[in-house]
């Protein structure tokens, strides 16, 4: 982890913009493969010793480290960042590379030499325009050979990817049922067991719930209730039949002859 943990955002912009336009540049000569840690990403590590770096670039030939590079700015040219970082880039048995600007060339220089930093290029760099111009003031190719005494070789260390979620098993599939082959028979005793379906009755019209039996074959009809008897008012009787219906009926028999009216017996 670098010790400067606030850079001003300008030389921060131009930093990561400088490392975009190496890994560019690397990857045109199509020679090494290119990890890069871009700002506060953590995507490319690297293990020197028992310790676990993230440098910008890393230089991958193969399954091998080619070379580190750290790159700097002009708060980040400094005793703790050489103490931090470059002391143990320098002493990974690779080539070890050291991007300055120019006014911190002297600089980088002084502190590789108090803090024993063995660096295999130093290169000064200025933006111009939307490129930047790039100069190499310092080459060492024993540096490798001088600093690798005593020191453990850097490599990549094994990164798990995260482990899948595992889903659980789908549900299996619903049983197809296939309907039973019936005889005619059997379809029409099972037609004659069904129990009828009565219609619901017409709205303004109360009838009687109908019974229903299992075992009928018929649905049953309900019984039509009888219309009440309307009340009649009697005919008004006459003199007439009233004096016909108090004569008493006549004896069955003889006859008796009626007395004849007018005139009386001398």
């Amino acid at each position: 982890m670098t010790p400067i943990f606030v850079r001003p955002v300008r030389e921060q912009l131009e930093h990561d913009r400088l490392i975009r336009f190496l890994v560019a540049k690397f990857k045109a000569k199509r020679k090494f493969d290119v990890l890069a840690n871009v700002g506060d990403e953590r995507q490319a590590p690297i293990k020197v010793g028992n310790n676990t770096y993230f440098p910008d670039l890393i230089l991958v030939d193969g399954k091998k480290v080619a070379a580190l590079i750290e790159i700097e700015t002009s708060e980040s040219t400094n005793n703790l960042e050489a103490m931090a970082q470059w002391t143990h880039f320098s002493h990974a048995r690779v080539p070890f590379h050291l991007y300055v600007p120019v006014l911190a060339v002297d600089t980088a220089r002084r502190l590789c030499e108090a803090n024993n930093v063995m660096a295999t290029e130093i290169w000064s760099y200025r933006p111009v325009n939307d490129q930047f111009d790039l100069v190499r003031v310092h080459l060492d190719n024993d540096a490798v050979r001088a600093s690798s005494k005593g020191s453990k070789a850097a490599s990549m260390p094994i990164v798990l990817p995260p482990p899948k979620p595992v889903l659980p098993p789908p549900p299996p599939p619903a049983p197809v049922v296939t309907p039973a082959k019936v005889s005619a028979a059997q379809a029409k005793a099972a037609i004659g067991k069904a129990a009828p379906v009565v219609p619901p009755p017409a709205p303004g019209k109360s009838k009687a719930p109908v019974p229903v039996t299992k075992n009928a074959s018929k649905p049953a009809v309900a019984p039509k209730a009888k219309p009440a008897a309307k009340a009649t008012a009697a005919p008004p009787v006459s003199a007439k039949s009233k004096t016909k219906a108090e004569k008493p009926k006549a004896k069955t028999g003889k006859a008796a002859k009626p007395k004849p009216k007018g005139k009386a017996k001398k």
